[in-house]
């Protein structure tokens, strides 16, 4: 990752689809814009319980207030994060010594970027208003955890064979490149739109990713590398695109 400046940025963003994975949406919650990962897509159309579950709880009457649709959320969030430590162990219990390590710093760097992200989400609605606005960081603090599940669900069914090919270096590789170069598009939009107190929040949680992605790029190949580095720039595009809004 030679000379890569991990602030935020990523091509063909339409590869990471927005809307709350479909999900809140089909259950008529308006202004959503989560994202789905690429490996997440099978999932969707798989209609996990959770999800479903989800998609139930935003449809019942008595769930129908900007908090009601909340807490559908937050039960969905903390379902998923039982998932994430429920493939995690599964996982770690079929890997050598050696790989087991790798995704021991992965998941520890994954969960320390989603307290640094947590402090950032808050700094950032803090500057909006409307319940449109509560809807949407529910759904950003949700999707995060679910694509971590559905990442360990997946290595955990691949445990058993060689692993990615290791990828090349970020300057080596034009699609990271071009990553990089949005990612840091859209955080330098963010930051200006960022109060200044605010701003030392922006740079921890972008520094605790980039510690996350560095850990990870040894456990995927290229395209997994692009995953990652894509989530990133839909949600800090995200995020510029909420900053000061009314």
């Amino acid at each position: 990752m030679a000379r890569v400046r991990f602030l935020p940025g990523l091509p063909g963003i339409a590869r990471w689809r927005r809307g709350a994975g479909a999900l809140a949406l089909a259950a008529g919650v308006a202004g959503l814009g989560g994202i789905v990962s690429p490996a997440a897509h099978a999932e969707v159309a798989a209609a996990d319980p959770i999800d479903a579950s989800m998609r139930a709880c935003l449809a019942r009457a008595d769930m129908s207030t900007t908090m009601g649709q909340v807490q559908c959320m937050d039960n969905a969030r903390i379902g998923w994060k039982a998932a994430v430590d429920n493939a995690y162990q599964q996982l770690l219990a079929k890997l050598p010594p050696a790989r087991r390590k790798l995704w021991e710093k992965s998941q520890s760097s994954w969960l320390a970027s989603r307290e640094a992200e947590k402090q950032l989400l808050a700094a950032v609605f803090a500057t909006t208003q409307g319940s449109t606005y509560v809807l949407s960081e529910a759904d950003m603090q949700l999707q995060p955890v679910r694509d971590r599940a559905l990442v360990l669900r997946s290595a955990l069914a691949d445990a058993s064979g060689p692993g990615p090919r290791r990828p090349r270096a970020c300057n080596a590789d034009a699609r990271c490149e071009h990553a990089t170069f949005d990612l840091n598009r859209y955080y330098r939009v963010l930051e200006s739109k960022m109060p200044a107190q605010s701003r030392p929040t922006l740079v921890n949680a972008q520094r605790a990713w980039s510690a996350y992605l560095t850990a990870s790029t040894p456990l995927v190949d290229e395209r997994g590398r692009i995953d990652i580095i894509g989530a990133r720039v839909a949600t800090i595009k995200r995020l510029s695109e909420t900053a000061g809004n009314h």
